[in-house]
């Protein structure tokens, strides 16, 4: 098992990103060779720290680095020498079997998509975030490759977050929502009137419309959207999340009282603390793809990478993409005109 990592994206890179390599290259003896892309001597002055590097890691020679703030299409195209689009080369020659990326969220679907292509019958891939809930992970899918859907789209991306949900995150029939402003089925707006029937003739386990609380509830697995609706959701919990720790860390400071409760609830906290926290996810796959790709946070530390590269070998050790190529050929003979 092979993987590349972007050694030079993301908000801390590369020192978090070559420390999370090295933890997972420390820890994962499945992956026999994990390639830090970028520029080599930042790289090799970061490995330098750590004392008894693992033989698996390598170096990858970058001259370029994407921004996290240019754009993602011209960047991409004129920056041919970046850590992004090196990353993803490897996984184009069969150097590489997955990638991961906490750099510029755009260049790395752009260079993906544009280099790798699309699955059999995919249309476009699909970010899958993986998000907390009161019972177990939920979908969020998509969370931001598609400002604009149609249902077709939406269908395969349904499809695509429950063939994840079942291989990765274990659910024998993921149960899917359609995310809407209300749960009433003749709730939402043109997109969501459409897509609703189709999904309820897809052969999905189909729950109908779900309202935004409603998906954190822990009763839906794989939460259907366009990119736009998606990543708003995605970044308005992240914002939350935040905030409630904020909230909690000033509430708990306010007096000594306090503080002598904090210290008694400090296993409770720290739990939740972990149960709240993305980077344990690892990222967000990018389904559809003809490869295996995970995107992180740009502000990711190295526990988020040593999850990133986790996710990528589960990914490929159930052959995730084969599950996608054979749900998406069914829907495609289940709408072929009868002889």
């Amino acid at each position: 098992m092979r993987i590349a990592v972007d050694a030079m994206g993301g908000d801390f890179a590369p020192a978090e990103i070559v420390a999370g390599a090295v933890w997972a290259a420390r820890d994962n003896r499945a992956v026999t060779k994990l390639i830090l892309v970028g520029n080599q001597d930042a790289i090799r002055k970061e490995l330098a720290k750590h004392k008894a590097v693992p033989s698996s890691i390598e170096v990858f020679h970058a001259s370029e680095t994407i921004a996290m703030d240019e754009a993602p299409a011209q960047a991409v195209m004129k920056k041919r020498d970046s850590s992004i689009n090196r990353m993803i080369d490897l996984v184009k020659s069969g150097e590489a079997d997955a990638a991961v990326s906490a750099g510029n969220t755009g260049a790395v679907m752009g260079a993906a998509h544009l280099k790798l292509r699309t699955l059999e019958g995919v249309i476009r891939p699909a970010i899958a975030a993986i998000l907390p809930t009161k019972g177990r992970p939920m979908i969020l899918i998509d969370a931001g490759a598609n400002t604009d859907a149609d249902p077709l789209l939406l269908r395969q991306f349904a499809v695509m977050g429950s063939v994840y949900s079942r291989e990765i995150l274990g659910q024998k029939s993921p149960v899917v929502g359609l995310l809407s402003n209300g749960g009433e089925d003749s709730k939402g707006n043109k997109l969501v009137k459409e897509t609703f029937p189709l999904l309820a003739a897809s052969g999905l386990n189909f729950r109908g419309n779900v309202e935004g609380h409603d998906a954190f509830e822990g009763k839906t697995d794989v939460v259907v959207c366009d990119g736009f609706v998606g990543n708003v959701l995605l970044k308005t919990a992240e914002s939350v999340a935040h905030a409630i720790g904020h909230w909690l860390k000033d509430e708990f400071t306010r007096n000594p009282i306090r503080i002598l409760g904090a210290l008694l609830l400090k296993n409770a906290l720290k739990s939740l603390k972990e149960r709240m926290d993305p980077e344990t996810y690892g990222g967000a796959p990018l389904l559809g793809i003809n490869g295996v790709c995970i995107i992180t946070h740009g502000s990711s530390r190295a526990k988020a990478i040593y999850h990133a590269v986790r996710v990528a070998g589960d990914w490929i050790g159930h052959d995730l993409n084969k599950g996608i190529v054979e749900e998406i050929r069914k829907l495609s003979t289940d709408e072929s005109p009868a002889p």
